[in-house]
Parts: C-alpha cells; structure tokens; sequence
C-alpha cells in the first residue's frame, strides 16, 4: 500500500489523470495511468467518465441459489455476539450467493444502469450505486448509503424512513463518515440528511436512504492524494464502527478475504476525483460466478431480515430483464 501511496502523490502533484482500484484488506492495490488502464484488462465508468468503447448486446439473465440460511446464521451469530460485547455497534456482514445463467462481464456492463461501473476481465463485474468521495475544486463530499426496502411494499418510503433499527444505522454511518472526513478536510457538515433514493432491477425498484456530508480540503490536495485515500479507507460504510475493530471482526465472522468487493475505485481527472465502493458485485471464480451481498447489522437486527435482505441486493440493475 506504501507503493501507492507513493505512486498517487508523484501522480497527483504533476495533475497526471490516473485510474486506481483499492481492494477491502489494501493488500493488492492497483494504479495506472489513464492511457494504459484498458491495456490492463480494466473498463471503468463513472458517471459516465469512460474508457470503454465496445458493444456488447447479449441478453443476460441469472438464476440465484442462495447459501444455506445456517450457515449465514453462523456469521451473523458472530457478530451478535461481538455487538453484544460492545467491541462494535455497526457492523457490515457479506456472504457471496452463488448464481447461474449467461452470465457475461462485457455485456453486464454495458448494459448495466449504474452510476459507477468496473470490469476487470476474467475476475468480476461491478455496478455499485454508492459514491466513496467526490472531491470537486477543494470541496470534498462523501454519501453514505444505509437502509433498503422494496418498493413495491405497501407505504414502502415511510416504513423505511420511520423505522427504528434502519434509523439508528444510519445516524451511525453518517457519525462514522463525518469523523473520517475530519482527518482530512475542515468545516466538515452534513448538508442533506437521509434522503430515499429509487434504484432500478430486473425485479422492480428498491429504495434506499443516503445522506451528503460535505467538507474542505486544503488548496494543495492533489500532492497527497495517496495519504488522503489511505487515511479514509476502508469506507464506513461497508466496515462499520468503531472500524478498527469492526474489521477485525469482520475477518472473524467471514472466513476470507473480501478482495476487491467493498474495496473502493476511481478516476483523478488531473483537478477533482470521482469514485466508488465496489458492491453489487459478481465474482468468477473458474467455472464459477458468485454476487457478493450484505448489509448492516445492529444489536436490534433480526437474522431472518438481514438474510432476507441479502438475498434482495442479488439483483441486476438493467431494466425490464429478468
């Protein structure tokens, strides 16, 4: 990580445009220049910021065979019991569901309806909807993103926005995000506070509730964007707090390494940076595919919900298929 870190800053401190993917453990970071990032395999787009410039039509469709509820009980159990110990009050568990189908990187990708897209050939597709930082002039923004419903439930807005257990997570999130900015940004407020964004899938929409949090960076940022990235990471949002610890137990309760799921990517354009958290996200593993899935847990969660709403992320956000 120290390589860089290093690397970042030459980059940023010579505004020369670079592309980096981050993984959850920042164990096997990567950076390259603008011109060389398709060389390597790697198609990005965000918020419409590309370097891919195929085609792919193939329709995709999948089929999920969701892990045993035991065995997922076993790593919520986990955490239950951690939350419970005070050793963390938020914590963000994942299981991989496997799935089948045709299942195809390129065209899920381009087909994908998704603010921030990745594809690195032969590992995994990626179409998260969630944003890590922004940072435009000195002006750095973060939205954290907790509490999902569907929205085809009756007075399905209200019961997301009034309940107790999504409530109490998201005050913590926006918490948790609002310290990591201090470290390093100034005059640091939440400038929109838990508004319900509509997410399209092939199943029909979910809602989800986010917030903006809003800071300011010294003039000369770009000569450490490396260091600034490091001391953010990993996001709060897909750790938990206090996240030190949280990590922690997240090894415990998972078994293995995230990898570049819940790791984060993005693009310096030279001036400001865009990017992601790594969710919505399918893995292939040799012959097999894997969406990767979780949610926050919380001494009020209930296991049968947060397994129910793992199952709900496994989705693909292209609409009108199935």
């Amino acid at each position: 990580m120290q390589h860089f870190i290093q690397q970042a800053n030459q980059y940023g401190a010579k505004s020369l445009p670079f592309f980096f993917l981050i993984d959850f453990e920042q164990q096997k970071p990567l950076i390259f220049p603008l011109e060389e990032v398709a060389n390597q395999g790697i198609y990005f787009n965000l918020q419409g910021k590309t370097n891919y410039l195929g085609k792919a039509q193939q329709a995709i469709s999948i089929e999920k065979h969701p892990p045993a509820f035991a065995q997922y009980q076993q790593r919520f159990d986990v955490v239950q019991q951690q939350l419970q110990q005070g050793n963390s009050y938020l914590l963000n568990l994942t299981y991989p569901t496997e799935i089948t189908g045709n299942i195809d990187f390129e065209s899920l990708f381009y087909q994908a309806d998704a603010p921030y897209k990745l594809w690195l050939k032969n590992q995994f597709v990626c179409f998260s909807p969630e944003c890590f930082i922004h940072i435009q002039g000195n002006k750095i923004f973060t939205y954290p993103m907790k509490g999902t419903i569907n929205a085809a439930l009756p007075d399905a807005e209200n019961r997301l926005l009034n309940d107790e257990k999504e409530q109490r997570e998201h005050y913590t999130i926006v918490d948790l995000m609002r310290n990591d900015l201090a470290m390093v940004a100034s005059n640091i407020q939440v400038t929109t506070f838990r508004y319900v964004d509509r997410i399209a899938t092939q199943k029909g929409e979910i809602l989800q509730t986010s917030s903006e949090i809003c800071g300011e960076l010294d003039k000369n940022w770009q000569q450490h964007i490396g260091d600034l990235l490091a001391t953010l990471l990993p996001a709060g949002s897909i750790s938990g707090a206090p996240k030190e610890k949280t990590v922690q137990i997240i090894q415990q309760a998972e078994c293995q390494p995230r990898g570049y799921y819940t790791g984060i990517f993005g693009l310096f354009d030279g001036k400001n940076l865009q990017s992601a958290v790594a969710i919505r996200f399918i893995s292939q593993v040799d012959d097999k595919y894997y969406f990767h899935s979780g949610g926050g847990i919380t001494i009020q969660s209930r296991v049968e919900d947060e397994y129910q709403e793992l199952l709900e992320k496994v989705y693909l956000p292209i609409k009108g298929k199935n």
